[in-house]
């Protein structure tokens, strides 16, 4: 049953004091990504964003020469940058030899998201993320951090049947190879908007013998419509609903949707149970980053430093 009706009582005042520190706590580093193109539009991420935040920087088929200026960009104003690795967009060991070489020769990068990407963009040798950790280019180039994709609500590429089999195994796989590897590894979710099967799904990853650290995903405050469009072109399964339903209610139609009632949700289940696998919040600002940042401010995320302080 979920606490959040109870949450809004008036007469709930310790409960609440209680929420507040929870999602606080829940809050506290979280990571978000961001691409080149959006990147430019910020004047200075120090005004937005804590100090050594690590920023996802997503890379759908940008120049490697954009991808590296914005990860130098965010190292100098004092971030920890974390770019995506698609498989299948990375011909041969060779060009991954290089992406590597370059991001940290020139950006200090060593931490990365290793994804499978657009199963209709291979384009080389690669076809999943396994793929890539196989090389052993990662702990070659001494990468101490490695992500891998997490999909609480499935993933239809992977399992077109619907089911989570294959998910599971590759998962299983990557559990394994988390025990060879000195990179510390987390699953980087995609984002849901529905706390329930998020709790069900980490559950049952434990059941199976999968303990990784998990970073829920997380999307930022939006606009209704714009939400809707990356949730359909991202895949995002059944929680997908909570959208739906919020388009049909004529007085929540106009007004941005904001995640306080997931993340609250989940805070709060974290607080009750301290060994829940979510360790971090990852926040995809799909309504744009400055107001992601405001958003996590206003609900007890650390502020940024102005930027004559950092």
């Amino acid at each position: 049953m979920s606490l959040l009706p109870f949450l809004k009582r008036k007469d709930t005042a310790p409960v609440h004091h209680a929420t507040t520190g929870a999602v606080a706590d829940f809050l506290a580093g979280y990571s978000i990504e961001v691409m080149p193109r959006t990147a430019e539009k910020v004047e200075d991420f120090r005004a937005l964003l804590p100090k050594g935040t690590r920023v996802y920087i997503a890379n759908i088929e940008f120049p490697i020469e954009d991808m590296v200026a914005t990860a130098k960009r965010l190292r100098d104003e004092g971030y920890e940058p974390m770019p995506h690795f698609p498989a299948r967009i990375i011909k041969d060991k060779a060009m991954l030899a290089d992406w590597l070489a370059r991001y940290q020769g020139e950006a200090g990068v060593t931490q990365g998201l290793i994804i499978a990407g657009n199963p209709a963009a291979q384009l080389g040798d690669f076809d999943s993320s396994m793929q890539l950790l196989e090389t052993g280019l990662f702990d070659k180039a001494g990468f101490t951090r490695l992500h891998i994709a997490g999909h609480p609500e499935g993933n239809k590429d992977i399992d077109p049947d619907g089911s989570d089999k294959n998910v599971m195994d590759a998962l299983r796989w990557k559990q394994k190879f988390s025990e060879t590897t000195d990179a510390k590894m987390a699953l980087a979710t995609q984002f849901c908007f529905e706390a329930g099967p998020v709790i069900e799904w980490v559950n049952a990853l434990n059941a199976a013998g999968v303990d990784l650290p998990i970073h829920i995903g997380v999307a930022g405050p939006a606009k209704l419509q714009t939400l809707i469009k990356f949730a359909m072109a991202c895949g995002v399964g059944p929680s997908l609903r909570v959208l739906q339903k919020r388009a049909l209610d004529v007085t929540k139609l106009v007004m941005p949707y904001e995640p306080n009632d997931f993340v609250t949700e989940l805070a709060l289940h974290k607080t009750n149970n301290p060994d829940f696998g979510i360790e971090q919040v990852h926040f995809f600002p799909l309504g744009g980053i400055k107001t992601n940042a405001e958003w996590a401010i206003a609900n007890g995320g650390e502020r940024a430093r102005p930027a004559n302080q950092a």
